[in-house]
């Protein structure tokens, strides 16, 4: 994630804030041109400080800006009422009630950080309501909310249709559900990546037959019986899986090895980024520990050698965890990075990398 300023008075922002507690200042972000903006208002809307388009144009906050759980900006001479982020929703949480709003905070936070990263990833980014057939949406369910006849009971991913269950915005059930899984590490940003990395699959692997084959080579084959893998799975978990595998559940299935492994590379990338633009570097005091010795300078989603950003990314791992540690607090990084997963990773790198 990039870092921002406040074009009015040079206070550093966050992606999510729409005020700028310094000036005072609204706050919108412009998801064209991948920019915080500080606004100044006009007669229809705003006008952002910030604004590359020429002549300037006239914006305006998406419409779910008014519920507290969007900052972002969508152009006044359009007709959409929401932003590319919220338009791919399809059924949210009751409004109605305090902790479903709440909820529902949680879940756009995550998806809008999803959102930004696979625009900077240049991937397609179609709602259902472009393309009922390839397009991707959202389902936020709950137990006390009505959902939509079609929709999945469960989370999880079917034909570019994301069902996620709003309990997973609270922490103690999210917890629960990890340890349910007998998962090491479980997130509403992580839990996004890997249901959207279903969904890219359709759309990048899928459809060219010799990505296809590469990827059988690497995952496997994917026309095994998943209803079959995922039972095995759950019956008797591949006790080895750390040989070939970032995590247990990616051994169940090629499947949900690629959306693992693409939550992990949404998860280094972003990272990564987000360290560049502070400007990290570590240097260790002792000289035998020399091999952790790192500055982050990389942009990763501009960057050919996935090497590259592995080499960067996997010193700032240790240190953070470490960090993390001296708190009391659990890795933030839980995971290991073996060769064979290192090579998974680098064929999603290379597939998305635009040049």
């Amino acid at each position: 994630m990039k870092i921002f300023s406040c074009q009015q008075c040079n206070q550093t922002v966050l992606f999510e804030n729409t005020m700028c507690m310094s000036c005072g200042s609204e706050l919108g972000f412009i998801p064209e041109q991948m920019i915080l903006s500080a606004l100044k208002p006009v007669d229809g809307g705003y006008q952002a400080l910030a604004d590359m388009s020429s002549p300037p144009k006239v914006w305006r906050y998406c419409d779910n800006h008014q519920h507290n759980v969007c900052n972002w900006l969508v152009d006044g001479q359009e007709e959409d009422e929401l932003c590319m982020a919220c338009e791919l929703n399809r059924h949210i949480p009751n409004l109605g009630r305090i902790e479903q709003l709440q909820a529902w905070q949680q879940l756009e936070s995550a998806k809008h950080q999803l959102v930004y990263s696979l625009l900077q990833l240049n991937l397609p980014i179609i709602n259902k309501q472009e393309d009922p057939e390839d397009g991707l949406s959202f389902d936020f369910i709950s137990e006390e909310n009505v959902v939509p006849e079609d929709a999945q009971a469960t989370t999880g991913h079917a034909l570019g249709q994301v069902t996620i269950n709003a309990l997973e915005a609270n922490a103690a059930d999210r917890e629960r559900m990890r340890s349910d899984m007998k998962e090491s590490y479980r997130t509403l940003i992580g839990h996004f990546r890997h249901e959207v990395g279903h969904y890219y699959w359709d759309q990048l692997v899928v459809t060219d037959e010799v990505t296809l084959m590469s990827f059988r080579a690497l995952f496997g084959d994917e026309q095994v019986s998943y209803a079959d893998a995922l039972e095995k799975h759950y019956e008797t978990p591949n006790d080895k899986w750390q040989e070939n595998y970032v995590s247990v559940y990616a051994s169940s299935h090629p499947w949900e090895d690629w959306a693992e492994t693409w939550a992990h590379y949404l998860h280094i990338v972003d990272t990564l980024e987000t360290a560049s633009q502070f400007g990290f570097s570590l240097q260790p005091l002792n000289p035998l520990q020399s091999n952790l010795a790192v500055m982050v300078n990389i942009d990763p989603y501009n960057h050919a050698n996935f090497d590259d950003i592995l080499a960067q990314y996997l010193p700032l791992t240790f240190a953070v965890n470490n960090l993390n540690r001296s708190m009391g607090q659990p890795d933030l990084y839980p995971f290991i990075i073996v060769p064979a997963v290192r090579e998974k990773l680098k064929f999603i790198h290379e597939l998305l990398y635009q040049g």
